[in-house]
């Protein structure tokens, strides 16, 4: 049988991001997300409830988080689930977080929840994976064949 693990979700930053470099150099941060369900019971009584999801970020991806989001900020994430465990006073400990393998930035920019596209702009998709292939110069290119990184003008997602 095949597996398959993928999560999606759209929901908003709990708390500011605070960025971390682990002894390699590379970037790392947690998020907390909110997702907020509604939904109607037999009664017709409207239920609305929030799931907090902790996510995990690497890399470039976790970085331009961390410069152009803050708590509040909408953003979609792609990624998968992974299972952290460990000990504490003897007793066994799980939890389930979310590993982000994409995030786009659903704010528009200036609003009150942070980064995202232009106002007349659809939200941007950030990819991890575009910036990860190095060329013979060892500068960082894209898959496409472009140079790895943003304009300068440029938000880089």
């Amino acid at each position: 049988m095949a597996n398959f693990n993928r999560v999606i979700l759209a929901g908003n930053i709990t708390r500011d991001i605070e960025l971390r470099y682990i002894p390699s150099g590379i970037a790392v941060t947690d998020i907390t997300l909110a997702v907020n369900d509604k939904r109607k019971t037999q009664s017709g009584e409207v239920i609305e409830e929030t799931t907090f999801v902790d996510v995990t970020l690497w890399g470039r991806t976790a970085e331009v988080a961390s410069e152009y989001l803050s708590k509040g900020s909408s953003i979609l994430i792609e990624g998968r689930l992974k299972l952290d465990t460990w000990e504490t006073e003897g007793q066994k400990r799980y939890k389930l977080r979310v590993v982000c393998e994409r995030m786009q930035m659903l704010s528009p920019r200036g609003s009150s929840g942070g980064g995202g596209g232009g106002q007349d702009r659809p939200p941007r998709q950030y990819d991890e994976s575009e910036y990860s292939h190095s060329s013979s110069t060892g500068v960082a290119e894209s898959s496409r064949g472009t140079p790895a990184g943003p304009p300068e003008d440029d938000i880089p997602f």
